[in-house]
């Protein structure tokens, strides 16, 4: 699909030959030459796709004119915004000015465009002496099937099944460790998990932290990922602030302390609770060593678990702890694992059967490497295709077995250039860092990297999500509603994602004690100490996206967003809450490019804002819940499709924003006074601070409201419902608040399949109105019901799958009809305590874990 961003390119020149028709003749032809050999260099760029050879030159090569495409539509962007701010001029004198200001920028265009056709003749150099291309004439002209790999992916994006969170082989593993964890042993003991990288350590461990026992039993816990570059220091900070609240008093006191300091603050803290304390990848007996002293041994059975690819680091943790050494899956679990990622087992016959098991047994018994492969060879159709990929696993191997980098880069190498880019993306993040999906979707939609075309990009980008778990090449972490909701990439990936990243220049994370990053790169990610990439001579610069995630700063005045990231599409900011400096810097509003913001740690956006006209995403995330103030100009902001922040004042004429797909965060009073008449593209609506003598009545002109989330005030109620029957096309319901008395007659569209009703406190048996959707397939009831019955009568919920019943205290007997539930497939009860018996049908249901509701 790399055609497609070449494609965009030669759109933007076209449009702007057609546009500026009085350019002068050298300019229009440079202009017109650029777009001609980007048109012709597009379908060799479609061949090198569609027939993948592992060839490292020719990847190079198209990452190579993906920039000049990129480069190219940044430049016109650039223009056309400096040509819409003096046309509009009236007098003669503004006119005058206008012309010599727009001749200025013909010039600049021109000289940008002349570097450009350098760089175009380098790269046809290129492409013969240095990386060997000679067949671009050769390459055959296909119809772009690009559409319909969108459709294909499309069709696939509806439900994910969670199998990342499922790991075979582990069950009596889980077991016995969280016997260790929960035995009662006052002393503070280690357990050690060790075992080569792609076993599943920290998958082990991750399940372990979040098992609801744990939890409970473990009124204190943290988690920390050391890594083999470690700050001792940094380290135990980071435990500290997971455990305490950050506030700017915490912060700059743990920045004042010394190594010792630091130690006895923290022993301080875990002295008074039972704790668990998770240390993630440790490399070296040193480590651990540094950190130990800080965790005391209060006798009240804390426990500290270690994950480790080295045996002596685990062996030598606690004289008297724990340590599980992580085996091999067996052959028939390594099968298994196989098969269950394998999209269609049915399609593979006994020859396909037989070169799978040769892989399989080739891949060290590694569940990653196993479901890596699964994943790659799903996407392989037939025979033919499945021996190519056994002969280059062939080709290399060692002592009898894969190289697990080799196969991880061979599944990177399957993948079409929009997708690589989207697994690149991920590279950017910390390591273990959990990513909401939607984040990543709207960056992917920021850089351009999901083309347009008839299906919604958030649509496609869900796809291209999907189809990275499928390949095992991303973990799902969470699912919400039949959607995956959070993200990560697995350490391993993601080093594959840095390397391939630095390979072609695609980003660069800051390295602060080389005190150095590439300014070649169009990305730049900085993990720690913002302050000191800031002192970087910046001002040369052409980032499409910088990310920024250092929660320890607060100097916002230290960014000139008119130094170096004047092209940025993205922009990922967050930093320490701080109440007197936390205001997004004007020169924000020179990033005339910028269509994704995502801020964390910001109070306040200034009015220069409304300059982004190509915005596509606001996304402000506070901790406690603090409130954001955005200015009227974002009133202006004609190509937002997402607005997601908690702000405090009424954003007038809210209804311009046309475009707008998604709102979060809207208070009830800021809405009264909206006619969201002309917001016809909303699709998903939150709105918060509901109160019962408010009017809902005109969310019912939101026509193609597909997920709609209303949350009371505490201890308020919802005003009548009737409104909700209006919505012909919504999918998804979530009512948190007091729901005083259900409508008897359709309260609720039929065209429902996800329901959840939190804290309604009803006191009539919601059952026999819900019962009657015939769309329901999921239904969540958390603090519900007061009452001490329910009953599911004859053909009741005829399409429902899933069954949450949570914190219903009250409730002693389920009635379930013969005919009631036929689909059902899972079934979570939980907190509800007086229910002692369920329906016998029930008995053999699968259970579902507690709810996640985000």
């Amino acid at each position: 699909m790399a055609d497609a961003f070449v494609s965009f390119a030669v759109q933007k020149l076209g449009d702007f030959l057609i546009q500026e028709v009085t350019l002068r003749l050298g300019l229009r032809e440079d202009v017109q030459w650029l777009r001609n050999e980007l048109l012709f260099m597009q379908s060799f760029i479609k061949h090198a796709e569609e027939n993948p050879s592992g060839d490292q030159r020719v990847q190079q090569w198209v990452f190579e004119i993906n920039s000049v495409a990129n480069d190219a539509v940044a430049i016109l962007e650039t223009y056309s915004f400096g040509a819409s701010d003096v046309d509009g001029s009236a007098s003669r004198l503004k006119a005058c000015t206008c012309i010599c200001t727009k001749e200025t920028k013909f010039y600049k265009v021109g000289k940008e465009i002349q570097s450009l056709k350098q760089r175009i003749m380098d790269i046809s150099r290129k492409q013969r002496e240095t990386y060997g291309i000679t067949d671009i004439n050769n390459a055959p002209t296909r119809p772009n099937n690009q559409s319909a790999m969108v459709r294909t992916l499309r069709r696939t994006t509806s439900y994910v099944d969670d199998q990342d969170r499922f790991f075979v082989g582990f069950r009596e593993v889980v077991e016995i460790l969280l016997a260790e964890l929960l035995k009662e042993e006052p002393r503070r003991s280690v357990i050690s998990i060790f075992g080569m990288g792609g076993l599943g350590k920290t998958t082990l461990a991750r399940n372990l932290y979040t098992n609801p026992n744990i939890v409970s039993s473990f009124p204190t816990r943290a988690w920390i990922c050391v890594s083999q570059e470690y700050d001792t220091m940094d380290l135990l900070r980071n435990i500290i602030k997971s455990i305490q609240r950050r506030t700017k008093e915490n912060i700059d006191l743990l920045e004042k302390m010394t190594e010792t300091d630091l130690e006895s603050y923290l022993r301080d803290l875990l002295k008074e609770d039972k704790y668990l304390v998770v240390v993630d990848d440790v490399w070296r007996r040193e480590a651990w060593e540094s950190l130990k002293r800080a965790f005391p041994d209060s006798k009240s059975g804390s426990r500290v678990i270690i994950t480790t690819r080295k045996e002596d680091v685990a062996e030598r943790a606690d004289n008297k702890g724990f340590v599980h050494k992580l085996r091999d899956l067996s052959q028939e679990e390594s099968w298994d694992l196989f098969c269950k990622k394998l999209l269609d087992v049915q399609a593979m016959v006994s020859a396909m059967e037989r070169l799978a098991k040769d892989m399989v047994d080739k891949c060290g018994d590694l569940p990653l490497a196993i479901v890596v492969l699964s994943g790659l060879l799903s996407h392989k159709k037939g025979l033919e295709e499945w021996k190519k990929v056994k002969t280059q696993l062939w080709q290399n191997i060692k002592d009898d077995s894969l190289e697990i980098s080799f196969l991880l880069s061979l599944s990177y190498n399957d993948l079409p250039t929009a997708l690589k880019q989207c697994f690149l993306s991920f590279g950017m993040f910390p390591e273990d860092y959990v990513i909401y999906a939607e984040n990543i979707i709207w960056m992917w939609m920021a850089e351009g990297f999901i083309p347009r075309g008839e299906e919604r990009m958030e649509d496609v980008g869900e796809g291209f999500l999907n189809e990275l778990i499928r390949r095992s090449l991303i973990q799902s972490v969470s699912t919400f509603w039949e959607n995956i909701h959070e993200c990560r990439i697995h350490d391993l990936l993601r080093d594959l994602a840095v390397q391939k990243a630095l390979e072609v220049s695609f980003f660069d994370i800051y390295d602060p004690r080389k005190h150095s990053i590439s300014s070649l790169c169009l990305r730049h990610a900085v993990h720690d100490q913002v302050e000191r990439y800031l002192s970087l001579d910046l001002s040369n610069l052409k980032v499409r996206s910088i990310m920024f995630f250092d929660l320890d700063f607060c100097k916002l005045g230290l960014i000139n967003f008119r130094h170096g990231f004047q092209h940025t599409y993205v922009l990922h900011l967050g930093i320490r809450s701080n109440s007197t400096t936390s205001i997004l810097p004007d020169s924000v509003g020179c990033l005339y490019h910028l269509k994704f913001l995502r801020l964390k740690g910001i109070h306040e956006l200034p009015s220069s804002i409304g300059n982004l006209k190509n915005l596509q995403t606001i996304r402000v995330l506070n901790n406690f819940g603090r409130l954001c103030q955005l200015p009227p100009e974002t009133a202006d902001l004609i190509n937002l499709r997402h607005l997601e922040a908690s702000y405090s004042k009424p954003l007038k004429h809210i209804s311009k924003l046309t475009s707008l797909q998604v709102i979060n965060g809207i208070c009830c009073d800021q809405w009264k006074d909206v006619d969201p008449v002309d917001l016809v593209n909303l699709q998903d609506l939150r709105m918060y601070g509901i109160m019962k003598f408010y009017s809902l009545n005109n969310i019912s002109s939101l026509k193609n409201l597909i997920i709609l989330r209303l949350f009371c005030k505490d201890n308020e109620s919802f005003p009548a419902l009737e409104f909700l029957n209006s919505f012909q096309k919504l999918q998804k319901l979530w009512l948190n608040g007091r729901i005083e008395k259900l409508p008897l007659s359709n309260p609720f569209p039929n065209s429902i399949t996800m329901m959840i009703l939190s804290h309604s406190e009803l006191m009539g048996d919601p059952m026999p109105i819900l019962g009657m959707l015939p769309n329901l397939r999921n239904l969540d009831l958390l603090r519900a019901y007061e009452g001490k019955e329910i009953t599911c009568s004859g053909n009741d919920f005829c399409q429902l799958e899933f069954l949450h019943l949570e914190s219903l205290e009250n409730l002693e007997r389920w009635n379930l009809a013969t005919n009631a539930m036929p689909l059902i497939k899972g079934l979570g009860i939980h907190n509800c305590p007086k229910l002692r018996e369920i329906p016998e049908r029930m008995k053999e249901v699968k259970r579902l874990a507690r709810a996640c509701i985000g």
